[in-house]
């Protein structure tokens, strides 16, 4: 089972400590339930750090980059709540990034998720792309554990949008993102760690190769989204 979609949000953050519960509950009751109302958006996810900088993953997954770089969406970001305006204040080390699905696959959603942020060398995106998509990724999905493999590949110019509520935090894009999910810790490190020694860099790859790991917090999908991912 892939993602449910063709494009994703991932963000990464730390938070104040002072302020971790009022994230959470910002996050659980308000700011996940309003992002998966958007139309196009299917289901959004977060995550907190088994090992990992930052603290917190959050994903979430839509039909395609034209529901993230859509009027509906840009009009939530740019109107932010009286509570996402305290909160992301809180917000330290953010990251964020509009990306398009490039692969997917797997048997399933796991309570565990690896996140592994890289570059492409300067004109090798293209070799690099084919290399994982058709090489070096698809075995990963057959680890022991492993429930889902997915790349993908950042749209700078979609990630680097201003909005009103990111506006004096320094937010960072990443680039190219694989997430690796599995049922137990383990099974994500050891497909990491395969993908890691299989000479990324003389496909194109380029470090520092960031990898932090992910425990499931939280779950919301927009009814129908299941039968909808074919």
């Amino acid at each position: 089972m892939g993602l449910l979609g063709n494009a994703v949000v991932a963000i990464w953050n730390d938070i104040l400590p002072e302020a971790r519960s009022n994230f959470i509950e910002w996050h659980n009751r308000e700011h996940i339930p309003e992002r998966v109302a958007v139309t196009g958006f299917r289901r959004g996810r977060r995550y907190f750090a088994d090992y990992a900088t930052p603290q917190y993953f959050t994903l979430y997954e839509a039909e395609d980059e034209s529901v993230l770089t859509g009027q509906e969406y840009l009009k939530r970001l740019n109107n932010p709540k009286p509570w996402t305006r305290e909160v992301t204040s809180a917000f330290r080390n953010t990251s964020r990034g509009i990306c398009h699905v490039a692969f997917s696959d797997g048997c399933g959603d796991g309570g565990f998720m690896l996140t592994l942020r890289f570059d492409a060398a300067p004109g090798q995106a293209k070799k690099l792309e084919r290399h994982l998509v058709e090489t070096a990724l698809p075995p990963l999905a057959s680890i022991e554990g492993v429930s889902g493999v997915h790349l993908c590949i950042v749209d700078q110019t979609a990630s680097g949008i201003e909005t009103t509520e990111r506006r004096g935090r320094q937010v960072d894009v990443p680039r190219w993102v694989i997430l690796i999910e599995g049922s137990w810790p383990n099974a994500a490190d050891m497909a990491c760690e395969t993908l890691l020694t299989g000479g990324l860099e003389s496909h194109g790859a380029a470090g520092p190769f960031a990898h932090s790991l992910y425990a499931l917090e939280i779950c919301r999908v927009k009814t129908g989204s299941l039968a909808l991912a074919g």
